[in-house]
C-alpha cells in the first residue's frame, strides 16, 4: 500500500490542541500534564494553558529516528507524576503503541490523550481528536517547510 501524508500547519495544530481540551476539560481537575518529548511538548502546552494546569512534566522515550525502529529507551523519566493519579499524559500522536506502552507503565493511573491516533495504537489512549489511518504519515509543522508540491494526480502516473 502507498504511503499516505497527512500535513499539519500550526493553525491546525492549536486548532486540534483545544479541541483535545475541550474534551479533557470535564474529566479534570487535574494536577499536571506529563508531555511525551518530543511531540507531545507544544500541544501540552497549549492544553495546559486551556485546562489552567500549571505542573507541566515530561517524559522521553526514543523508539526510532528517522531511518530506524529500535527497542524503546526511557531518557527521562516523569518523576513529579508517581503513579499518574490526577494527571493527564499528552503527544501528539499515538502510532503503533510503543511509546504509549512505556508511559502506560510508568503511569498507570493517568489519563492518556492525544491529538492523532491510528488503530495499531489507539487502543491505549483514552482520548484522542482525529484518528488517521496507520499507513498515513503524519508531517508536523516542526518536522517540514513550505515547498512547491507536484498534484496528486502527477504521482499517480497516467491512467
Amino acid at each position: 500500500m502507498a504511503q499516505r501524508y497527512f500535513t499539519v500547519t500550526w493553525d491546525q495544530l492549536h486548532r486540534d490542541s483545544k479541541a483535545l481540551a475541550w474534551r479533557l476539560l470535564d474529566l479534570g481537575p487535574w494536577t499536571g500534564v506529563v508531555a511525551i518529548t518530543r511531540g507531545g511538548l507544544i500541544p501540552a502546552a497549549i492544553i495546559a494553558r486551556e485546562l489552567e494546569c500549571r505542573i507541566i512534566e515530561t517524559v522521553s522515550v526514543v523508539t526510532y529516528d528517522e531511518e530506524t525502529k529500535g527497542e524503546p529507551s526511557v531518557k527521562k523519566a516523569p518523576a513529579a507524576a508517581g503513579d499518574g493519579r490526577g494527571w493527564l499524559i499528552i503527544d501528539d500522536l499515538v502510532d503503533t503503541g510503543t511509546t504509549a506502552k512505556v508511559v502506560r507503565g510508568m503511569l498507570p493511573h493517568a489519563h492518556f490523550a492525544t491529538i492523532y491516533a491510528k488503530p495499531a495504537g489507539k487502543p491505549l489512549v483514552d482520548t484522542f481528536v482525529t484518528e488517521v489511518s496507520q499507513d498515513t504519515w503524519i508531517l508536523f509543522p516542526w518536522d517540514t517547510e513550505a515547498q512547491f508540491i507536484a498534484p496528486i494526480a502527477k504521482g499517480q502516473g497516467a491512467k
